[in-house]
């Protein structure tokens, strides 16, 4: 392969709210972290560990808005973009960050579709926790006629 590759895709809730910075031009950058869990089970002591890692996210103009307007903190997302590492001086020490720069964005759950109920929820948006399932009773159903 010729080429590199430089993606990311990361499914997770978001940690904060969207931080934005609106520039001369109309151009606007957005900032915040998401969370991503691992689980499993220790094999030594048989207790189940979550390791969670923090995700610089940054997004731009227009997705950058989309996201101030819909997301929380808390909403579940899937982000795809590519990494990219920054440096710099603070105090005579030499910094380093490395963030997300998201290219595509689906919103998984958000708190507001949750808050609707689940038959004005699109399947797209509709969780599958026990709370939100609608279910129908035979007895209701029983004037069809097959």
């Amino acid at each position: 392969m010729a080429g590199t590759v430089n993606k990311v895709i990361l499914i997770g809730h978001l940690g904060d709210e969207i931080k934005m910075h609106y520039f001369e031009g109309g151009n606007a950058i957005g900032r915040f972290p998401i969370a991503t869990n691992e689980s499993y089970t220790n094999k030594q002591t048989g207790e189940k560990v979550t390791t969670t890692d923090w995700h610089n996210i940054v997004v731009k103009n227009k997705l950058a808005e989309i996201c101030e307007k819909y997301l929380t903190k808390g909403d579940k997302v899937y982000c795809e973009g590519k990494l990219k590492n920054k440096q710099w001086e603070q105090e005579g020490v030499k910094r380093y960050a490395t963030e997300v720069h998201v290219t595509e964005m689906t919103f998984l759950s958000t708190k507001k579709s949750l808050e609707k109920p689940a038959t004005q929820m699109s399947p797209e948006n509709q969780t599958t926790t026990p709370a939100t399932k609608k279910t129908v009773s035979p007895e209701i159903n029983d004037d069809l006629p097959f």
